[in-house]
């Protein structure tokens, strides 16, 4: 990981310095593509929620499934009460269906992200309604293991940059984008420094 942190020496001090205090998260390698289905149902399960609410709730949800194994089709077929029956929102239950439809649909084709481009790979994935930008981007960084995502929707990484740099006022996207390009083609990881800086602020 010696050249990322030189990339940020060279590039951008400031990211430099946070690595240097708090560590360089490392990016899990991808995860496996018949795991894409369940990692977009629990992102989309947890957001919103603080982690031990959204550990019981999602824990019920897993608990109506055999062997709690989640797929599309065992999702269609149960009806919308019963996946609100577990703490899901209504909003919550109808984006995982749409999920679970889409990929039975043949609509959403998950085993061929890995082919695709960050941007090819969100607009695939925000065709279906439930799943935004922010999370696809978020699948982006942590389930296929891209390096160089940075989320401009992100409250957390916009408050943690106006605070590293030390802006007086709400920075300006041209602003932001004007630093993301230092980190090029490694914005996850200043993401994951930032993002790391407000845990240990």
């Amino acid at each position: 990981m010696k050249h990322i942190f030189s990339h940020f020496k060279t590039h951008d001090p400031v990211i430099h310095m946070v690595m240097n205090t708090y560590g360089l998260e490392v990016l899990e390698k991808p995860a496996h593509p018949d795991t894409y289905f369940y990692k977009l149902v629990r992102e989309i399960a947890h957001q919103q929620l603080a982690g031990k609410a959204a550990a019981a709730i999602f824990s019920r949800f897993e608990a109506l499934f055999p062997n709690k194994n989640i797929t599309p089709k065992r999702v269609v077929a149960l009806s919308h009460e019963s996946i609100r029956g577990v703490g899901l929102s209504n909003a919550k239950a109808r984006y995982i269906r749409n999920i679970a439809e889409g990929v039975e649909s043949g609509l959403l084709k998950l085993h061929n992200l890995p082919k695709m481009s960050d941007e090819e790979v969100v607009l695939h994935l925000i065709q279906i309604k439930g799943i935004g930008r922010w999370t696809a981007e978020m699948f982006l960084m942590f389930t296929l293991g891209r390096e160089d995502v940075f989320s401009y929707g992100d409250l957390g990484l916009r408050n943690a940059m106006k605070k590293l740099y030390k802006f007086r006022k709400e920075p300006t996207q041209e602003r932001i984008e004007k630093i993301v390009k230092k980190w090029v083609p490694y914005k996850t990881y200043a993401s994951l420094a930032l993002w790391k800086s407000l845990d240990n602020k």
